[in-house]
């Protein structure tokens, strides 16, 4: 029987100062958090009933994201771990095991249950998808296979620039790539 494939949502801590801090320069740090708090937990709530995937949550800062209360409970939680997002999102590969695994940021409120059962059917006949968002970056990016992770993958990427789709799907020369619907994510004010 194949392995049930995994949506991954990553999220931090909506800590003041911690959390969507691009956006927190237009609005401020409390209203930042609180945005991400709302916004996540909705999208959670949203794409975790599902029954044709199992969800997780990668969290952020481990320790605490771990056992945080800001998050269900009923979803296991594995940690982020330390790097840059394409470190993070390498460890959450290699850990997922056989299987289709797609990974979600927490910021994009457009996402629903039929943009991630569109990313798992596109794994079936691609190695890789993403979700472009329409800032150059992308807010989904699933492997058919993901562990291990393509050794090059997120190498060279420029994060948060207008490059990041771009620079990763470089980093995956030899696989046959599919692209979803383009979402809007939340980095600034101008965003919301």
């Amino acid at each position: 029987m194949p392995a049930r494939p995994r949506l991954v949502i990553m999220v931090k801590e909506p800590r003041p100062g911690r959390v969507k801090t691009r956006l927190a320069r237009d609005i401020g740090s409390v209203q930042a958090a609180w945005w991400f708090r709302h916004q996540s937990t909705s999208l959670i709530r949203r794409l975790s009933g599902d029954r044709r995937w199992q969800t997780l949550l990668a969290v952020a800062p481990d320790a605490e994201g771990l056992t945080s209360r800001n998050w269900p409970t009923s979803l296991p939680r594995i940690a982020q771990g330390r790097g840059d997002l394409g470190a993070r999102m390498g460890r959450v590969f290699n850990r997922s095991g056989p299987g289709p695994t797609v990974i979600i940021g927490a910021d994009i409120p457009g996402i629903r249950r039929a943009h991630i059962a569109s990313a798992f059917t596109a794994l079936g006949g691609h190695d890789a998808v993403f979700g472009p968002a329409f800032d150059g970056g992308y807010w989904l990016v699933g492997l058919k296979r993901p562990s291990p992770k393509p050794r090059h993958m997120f190498q060279g990427v420029r994060w948060s620039t207008e490059h990041t789709l771009a620079d990763t799907r470089a980093s995956l020369p030899d696989m046959r790539i599919a692209l979803i619907a383009c979402l809007h994510d939340v980095d600034t004010a101008a965003d919301l």
